[in-house]
């Protein structure tokens, strides 16, 4: 039995594959403790005593970054460096305000220590780590109590001898419970700055996430029989939940990742491999693009920090089915970035919900049922959503439906901007593209956002409504690996990079060993600039240097609209492994050839009745 589990903002859903067929479920999110709706959803499938695989999309590590909840977290570096997450790139968020408000430092400054074991821009040794620094290192971190600490040396990428002699020795301390984040096994590439800020958040919020997959798993085995747990990572790939606590910044983008692996598989049986997808949730909504294979980015970012580490590249605003509508001091009708939740949720939900929501004007211009919401195991009030709308109306002089009407428009524009963002602004043409959408309130808007960026094709999944919890069961177990290796891409003898990438296969492939997965594919990358630019463009790598940088140049070119005559100059080599992909039969149309009768609705802006069909009995055509 495999179980699917997306948590998000408002639902935790659920997709259950029982070896035959696919079941969908869903409860309200508890964000006080998660592993609670899911204890809640697998009694409520009946599922108690049945072997069970889950595999999870988990919001832990998103909210304890956004909140700013991580735990007491040393930060260690090299002599003089203490400074160096505070500093930054030094980059203001307000470039014209003379008298910005000071930004609280991630690590406080009593927490941030520094040692010797410094290596220099080649790997020589530049300052050596004695035992007696050592012992005192360790004397400091006990004295300070954390529950863990990251460490952060210069140039460990190269060589990372002292910082694993530094984590040797903290692990003698409390009892080996100290949880140790390594900056050359969490990120080992250049940028100190990205490197230390992705090292102390997978150390700030990992005792988070690993308490939670272990009351998650310990919650499971009360009522099952050899239930295992599977995490899904911010790259696409799963990873077993024993490994996933110690890799916690892999788990940022945890939920949409599985959107977007399920949204790719939907878009490949379709025929559809080049899509724009939105996945529009309660609280707000992911937009992406899948272009035969899900983007990645390492320059993604949580809140105001940089995440260096691989993750599907998307943007994200806050603009979902509870997002809240307000006027504000001049006069203006605006929606989100506030939500309503799970708790109280939209006024309609009639859990003391008072605001209107995008949810609520939905339901007043009569395109949501309100017998039928959650196919029918939950009702909406009508009522409650009208007199939440009809409260903005009146400040804003209007009817009840224009209101409803202006805040659908408004949810709207600010999700075709951000679908901009992520072609237009890139040089992409969406008209050439399919709009995938899916979230619980994406298919309400699919077709206005799709008439707004002139697009002519949309794709409506099958259970669009959890289909981030079915990305859960169709994505592979995997592994994203980097390692710097700079220089002149000419420079470089082509034995060295294929060594250094082999190093690389073996490292992840025995990883993935300890999962049991076998018949593993290999897919090799190198982040490539032109000399003196700062950032880089990935390209695959096929084992052929002058190719490579052509690939480059056609890219740079695809991306900026130019190419220069510079010589291009490696960076990274990146290498991901994939297990095999799992196959889902999904659940097509009613081929029954019965005549399929529609019911008859009312519909704001329609004059007379309006024909209503149920998807699972449509047939072909």
């Amino acid at each position: 039995m495999l179980l699917g589990v997306d948590t998000g903002g408002t639902f935790t859903n659920f997709v259950l594959f029982d070896g035959a067929s696919l079941r969908v479920h869903k409860v309200l999110s508890t964000p006080h403790a998660p592993e609670q709706a899911i204890l809640q959803g697998v009694r409520e499938l009946g599922l108690e005593g049945e072997p069970l695989q889950v595999v999870h999309g988990s919001t832990v590590a998103t909210n304890a970054a956004l909140q700013g909840k991580g735990v007491r977290t040393v930060f260690i570096t090299n002599h003089g460096l203490k400074d160096l997450l505070t500093l930054g790139r030094q980059a203001r968020r307000e470039l014209y305000n003379l008298q910005p408000h000071p930004v609280t430092p991630p690590v406080p400054a009593e927490l941030c220590l520094e040692t010797g074991g410094r290596s220099g821009a080649h790997g020589e040794l530049v300052e050596a780590l004695s035992d007696e620094e050592l012992a005192q290192l360790v004397e400091q971190v006990i004295a300070l109590k954390p529950e863990a600490v990251a460490i952060n040396l210069l140039f460990s990428f190269l060589d990372d001898r002292f910082e694993k002699q530094i984590e040797a020795a903290l692990n003698e301390i409390q009892g080996g419970e100290l949880f140790i984040s390594r900056s050359s096994a969490i990120l080992p590439e250049y940028k100190e700055y990205e490197r230390g800020i992705t090292t102390w958040l997978n150390a700030w919020v990992g005792p988070l996430v690993e308490g939670y997959l272990q009351r998650l798993e310990a919650g499971l085995k009360v009522d099952q029989t050899g239930a295992s747990v599977s995490v899904m990572q911010s790259s696409g790939n799963t990873i077993e939940a024993s490994l996933a606590g110690r890799q916690a910044v892999h788990m940022l983008l945890s939920g949409p990742a599985g959107g977007l692996s399920a949204a790719k598989h939907m878009g490949a049986l379709a025929g559809r491999e080049h899509l724009l997808t939105f996945d529009m949730g309660g609280t707000s909504t992911d937009v992406a693009l899948i272009d035969g294979e899900l983007q990645l980015t390492s320059e993604g970012r949580i809140g105001p920090w940089p995440v260096a580490v691989p993750m599907v590249d998307m943007h994200t605003i806050g603009a979902g089915g509870g997002s809240i509508a307000r006027v504000d001091a001049g006069g203006l009708l605006q929606v989100g970035p506030e939500s309503a939740g799970a708790v109280p949720g939209p006024a309609c939900y009639g859990k003391g919900g008072l605001e209107a929501t995008v949810t609520d004007a939905n339901l007043v211009l009569g395109r949501l049922r309100p017998d039928a919401f959650l196919g029918g195991e939950m009702s909406l009030d009508v009522a409650a959503a009208e007199q939440a709308v009809g409260a903005i109306a009146e400040k804003l002089e209007i009817g009840l439906h224009e209101a409803a009407e202006g805040i659908i428009k408004i949810a709207n524009e600010h999700m075709a901007r951000a679908l901009r963002v992520i072609s237009v602004q890139r040089g992409i043409d969406p008209r050439q593209m399919t709009l995938a959408c899916f979230g619980g309130a994406g298919g309400l808007h699919v077709c206005a956002l799709a008439e707004a960026l002139g697009m002519n094709q949309a794709l409506v999944p099958i259970h669009g409504g959890v289909l981030s919890a079915l990305g859960m069961l169709t994505a592979p177990r995997g592994r994203q690996l980097s390692r710097t290796h700079q220089g002149l891409l000419a420079d470089i003898p082509l034995n060295e990079i294929e060594e250094a990438l082999a190093s690389l296969q073996q490292e992840g492939e025995a990883s993935l060993a300890l999962e049991g997965v076998t018949n593993i594919t290999a897919s090799p990358g190198l982040d490539l600039r032109y000399k003196g630019q700062s950032y880089t463009l990935n390209v695959a790598w096929s084992g052929d240097i002058s190719e490579a940088s052509e690939a480059f140049h056609l890219v740079h070119q695809e991306r900026y609209g130019h190419r220069l005559e510079l010589p291009v100059e490696l960076v990274n080599l990146r290498l991901r492994l994939r297990g095999p992909t799992p196959e889902l039969p999904i659940n097509t149309m009613d081929e029954s050839g019965e005549k399929v009768v529609p019911e008859q609705g009312m519909l704001h802006g329609i004059n007379g009745p309006v024909e209503i069909y149920q998807r699972d009995k449509l047939r072909p055509g």
